[in-house]
């Protein structure tokens, strides 16, 4: 006998996000999981979209498929925008069409940088890169096709799965006597995990306390450069690497970085009654784990 649980689609499954929601589900007995990786549900093919909706029950759908390849994506424009806009679009008119609630998640890039004072949600976007056009496109496409659509905007990911800035800062570290890390770059960093409880949250709550067609910020509390965020990792692994403060322009890329990417996390805080920790803390935790899994 089929049981009520409301099931809970994950898209992009394998990237940090979607690792982090699998070890939550693990303790989220209430909801039937569904995780897919492009490999079972390629999200750019409308028809593959169409049969898995039609013959699975999903009530949300929470895409953490994306093209994250900031730099490549400056080479590859129209494969950055088939995955993180038209295939967006997609999704969010699969998920009305079967009603299903839709959460995207998007990203600080769609930001320049130049505004000072934190980042609101409806802040004027205007991106630097290929990626941050493609994931803006994104979040335009799934609002006007899904009125169910919650898209949440992070920032600085990281978690003990996938590639990301602590697991390269921690490789180097063992690797070199000193490294070089960009200090003029402001901006909140995200453990994974916590981005998971909140998503988690949200979606126990609905829908009490939710606005369709809205857009929430998240990420840890505190403010800190990526500099200062290699200091952070040294001290906690006690590593000897000198590391050496650069700036943006010293350290070019295909891709514009944004100079503040500092968002204002009130709203979600307010809506979901969230109490967020501070990116230490979660970095932490983080590097405990990525000890013990050695």
């Amino acid at each position: 006998m089929k049981d009520n649980k409301p099931a809970i689609l994950v898209t992009g499954a394998n990237g940090q996000l979607g690792k982090e929601l699998q070890v939550l589900a693990k303790t989220a007995q209430q909801f039937n999981f569904i995780f897919t990786a492009k490999e079972q549900l390629p999200i750019q093919d409308e028809q593959a979209l169409f049969t898995f909706f039609n013959d699975n029950k999903i009530d949300f759908c929470i895409n953490c498929a994306a093209y994250t390849a900031v730099d490549k994506a400056e080479s590859e424009k129209e494969n950055a925008f088939l995955i993180n806009a038209m295939s967006v679009g997609s999704l969010a008119k699969i998920c009305f069409e079967f009603k299903a609630k839709f959460i995207h998640i998007s990203t600080d890039y769609v930001f320049d940088g130049m505004a000072g004072i934190p980042y609101l949600e409806n802040s004027i976007t205007n991106p630097l890169s290929v990626y941050g056009e493609s994931k803006l496109s994104g979040e335009v496409l799934a609002l006007k096709n899904n009125p169910d659509t919650i898209i949440i905007r992070t920032s600085w990911v990281f978690s003990s799965f996938g590639n990301n800035f602590v697991k390269t800062m921690l490789r180097l570290m063992k690797e070199k006597e000193s490294i070089n890390v960009v200090s003029d770059q402001q901006g909140c960093p995200t453990y994974a995990a916590d981005l998971a409880q909140a998503i988690l949250k949200i979606v126990t709550d609905y829908p009490s306390s939710i606005t369709a067609n809205a857009i929430y910020n998240f990420c840890n509390e505190g403010v800190t450069t990526w500099y200062q965020f290699a200091i952070a990792i040294k001290e906690m692994i006690n590593s000897s690497c000198a590391i050496h403060p650069i700036t943006t322009a010293q350290y070019p890329t295909a891709a514009r970085r944004p100079q503040y990417s500092i968002l204002d996390t009130s709203k979600i805080k307010n809506t979901f009654h969230l109490d967020i920790p501070h990116w230490k803390e979660s970095l932490a935790k983080c590097i405990e784990l990525i000890a013990t899994d050695k």
